[in-house]
């Protein structure tokens, strides 16, 4: 994936085989965890969802890549929060950061920094159900705009959707692409009826910190 900064990227990846790789309420939950530890060093998340088997985020690229140091600072400190979340006053504290000394002043990518997302999310899973390798697709993609591959940029009588093109309010329409994605697959009836995207905040149902809800508003013009 090729990213650059101050720029609003879909990011996007399912399952190897478009296996479903959520099952609970408990793998939803840990993955987005993982997002707040992973995404928010390098951008604001804008919007996201998160289906069965894949998964979808509206991110405004803010830096292309961080010092090692610094990202695995805030993913131990987040997985702290999980655990004291999870566990309350029985939270182990994280105990990985001596092993983190090798190049810990080079900077790491958003890219790797994804990679490194998936592959926590995938060791856990797999310790679940009892499996090995990768839960994910090898590489998650993104686009600064529409991507064919989950969006058509025709109707069906085979008119061009002008609202899909170069110079159209793209971020507005794929935040909408986003959240509409559970309604779209029969899950629920409304898009603000599942739980795990960030439909609910920007309805005013949900008071989340994942998503910079003021910024998003910003860069869509959400109406």
């Amino acid at each position: 994936m090729t990213f650059y900064e101050n720029q609003l990227f879909h990011i996007y990846n399912q399952g190897n085989n478009r296996r479903q790789v959520f099952f609970s309420d408990e793998n939803y939950q840990f993955f987005i965890w993982k997002m707040r530890a992973y995404l928010l060093p390098y951008g604001d998340l804008i919007a996201w969802a998160l289906m069965p088997n894949h998964f979808h985020w509206l991110f405004f690229v803010r830096k292309i890549e961080i010092p090692r140091k610094d990202l695995w600072e805030h993913v131990d400190k987040v997985e702290f929060e999980r655990r004291i979340n999870k566990f309350g006053s029985k939270a182990q504290p994280v105990k990985t950061k001596s092993t983190r000394n090798v190049d810990k002043d080079l900077p790491i990518t958003l890219n790797l920094a994804i990679g490194n997302l998936e592959k926590s999310y995938s060791k856990a899973f797999n310790k679940e159900t009892d499996q090995t390798g990768s839960v994910f697709r090898k590489n998650a993609k993104a686009k600064d705009g529409w991507i064919n591959e989950f969006i058509t940029v025709t109707k069906n009588n085979g008119q061009t959707d002008y609202r899909f093109l170069p110079g159209s309010n793209y971020g507005y329409q794929c935040l909408c692409y986003i959240h509409d994605n559970p309604k779209k697959a029969g899950l629920v009836t409304k898009n603000t009826d599942w739980p795990y995207s960030s439909a609910k905040d920007y309805a005013g149902l949900r008071n989340g910190s994942l998503c910079n809800l003021k910024l998003g508003k910003e860069l869509i013009d959400f109406i």
